[in-house]
């Protein structure tokens, strides 16, 4: 049960993400991202939004696994996105900035961790 909580709660943290990155990277994106030059938000703007694009089929992946019947099928939806997630995250934090293991990457693994308890 907790595991569904986590895998909603990336699921609606990478809605966040497409939301940012797709409708307000020049007007929200520089309050969240301070060490990105200002004046490169408009000219970002539709390299934000693709990868907000990205963002949101992680999403709806995850939203996807909730919503299936079977459990086999269920955790292996589940596993497969929340493994995009991970690898996105740890790729973000090693590439851009180390924040985004913790707010990214760390619970998509313990979401991971716990599909791998019996229960």
């Amino acid at each position: 049960m907790f595991a569904k909580l986590l895998i909603g709660l990336v699921a609606v943290l990478h809605l966040y993400i497409l939301w940012l990155e797709m409708f307000a990277w020049t007007t929200r994106g520089p309050k969240v991202f301070r060490n990105f030059p200002a004046h490169l938000f408009p000219a970002t703007k539709a390299l934000a939004a693709n990868q907000g694009l990205y963002n949101g089929f992680l999403a709806a992946g995850l939203i996807w696994s909730l919503l299936i019947g079977d459990p086999v099928w269920q955790r292996n939806v589940a596993f497969f996105f929340l493994g995009c997630v991970a690898i996105a995250g740890i790729y973000g934090a090693v590439t851009a900035d180390k924040k985004i293991f913790f707010s990214q990457a760390l619970p998509a693994l313990i979401a991971l961790v716990l599909l791998l308890i019996p229960g």
